[in-house]
C-alpha cells in the first residue's frame, strides 16, 4: 500500500462513519419519524379513496382485471383439454364404427355364401 492508498482508506472509513452517524440521527429523529408515518398514512388514505371512487363508479380495478384474466386463461386451458378429449373420443368412436361395419360386412358375406350353397 502506498500513502495515497492509506489516506483513501482512512477517508473512506471516516466517510462511512459520518454517513452512519447521519443515518442514525435521522432514524432517531422524532420529527422525521412522524413525517414518514404521516406520509404512509396519507398514502393509505389515498388508496382507500381511490378504491372507493372506483367502486362508486362501478369500475373494475387492475386487480379485478388481472384476476379475471387469470380465470379466463384457466377456462381457456380447460376448454382446450375438453376439446382434445372430445377429439380422442371421436377417433375411438370412428374406429369402433369401422370395426363394427367390417364385422357386419363379414357376417353378411358369410350368410350369403352359406345361402348360396
Amino acid at each position: 500500500m502506498t500513502i495515497d492508498q492509506d489516506e483513501q482508506d482512512s477517508l473512506r472509513a471516516r466517510s462511512e462513519q459520518a454517513l452512519g452517524e447521519i443515518a442514525q440521527a435521522l432514524i432517531e429523529n422524532p420529527t422525521l419519524h412522524n413525517a414518514i408515518s404521516a406520509a404512509f398514512g396519507a398514502r393509505e388514505k389515498a388508496i382507500e379513496a381511490q378504491q372507493a371512487a372506483i367502486s362508486a363508479l362501478n369500475l373494475s380495478s387492475a386487480t379485478d382485471v388481472e384476476r379475471l384474466e387469470r380465470r379466463v386463461r384457466s377456462l381457456s386451458q380447460r376448454l382446450e383439454d375438453v376439446e382434445e378429449q372430445l377429439d380422442e373420443a371421436n377417433r375411438e368412436l370412428a374406429a369402433l364404427r369401422r370395426k363394427a361395419a367390417k364385422k357386419s360386412a363379414k357376417a353378411t358375406d358369410e350368410e350369403s355364401t352359406s345361402a348360396s350353397t
